[in-house]
């Protein structure tokens, strides 16, 4: 567990992720939106990035009753 914590995560659902103590992968998550068909352009080409958020305000804290909400 200690070597899958060491690195960033780098695949095809987290970027520069990361494992927290908890076991958590912690990464940025996306706002995407449906493109129309006349902004679709080729195959596949199905949504458009919005906007990023950041892992630190995308999940929950890790120290449990962090959390304001």
């Amino acid at each position: 567990m200690a070597k899958m914590k060491s690195p960033p995560i780098n695949d095809f659902f987290s970027h520069d992720g990361r494992i927290r103590a908890d076991g958590l992968d912690v990464h940025d998550m996306y706002l995407m939106q449906v493109k129309t068909q006349n902004e679709s352009k080729r195959p596949w080409d199905y949504h458009k990035k919005i906007s990023t958020i950041p892992a630190a305000e995308a999940f929950s804290p890790e120290t449990p009753g962090a959390c304001k909400i």
